[in-house]
């Protein structure tokens, strides 16, 4: 799992952003935190996933570097908040909504 220098968290997830850090790392479980990635799916912008999910099988198989962490949330309604905010960033910053390159290759240095 690789994951964004620049990291979006979400205020409540900023309260305990290092003992989450440690049970993801850990591959416990996590009450209420999500993680906003990079879409696997070219037609899709973010995908948000419940930290616990990385537990399941299709996870372990699949290579965990692939996983491009760019956000940190606890809570559902604090991860969609989240992810717009990323979008709004990345429409503000480019004109465009191409997320991902903006989070790879673009710059968060010019923040307002």
């Amino acid at each position: 799992m690789k994951w964004y220098k620049n990291l979006y968290i979400g205020d409540k997830a900023k309260k305990a952003k290092y003992k989450v850090f440690g049970l993801i790392r850990k591959n416990r479980f996590t009450i209420d935190t999500y993680l906003i990635t990079i879409a696997d799916n070219p037609d899709n912008i973010l995908d948000i996933y419940s930290a616990n999910v990385l537990k399941q099988p299709h996870f372990k198989k699949k290579n965990r570097n692939e996983i491009y962490v760019v956000g940190l949330a606890k809570g559902r309604d604090e991860a969609f908040e989240l992810v717009r905010t990323i979008v709004d960033e990345t429409y503000h910053r480019t004109g465009k909504v191409d997320v991902a390159d903006f989070l790879k290759f673009g710059s968060r240095l010019n923040k307002k």
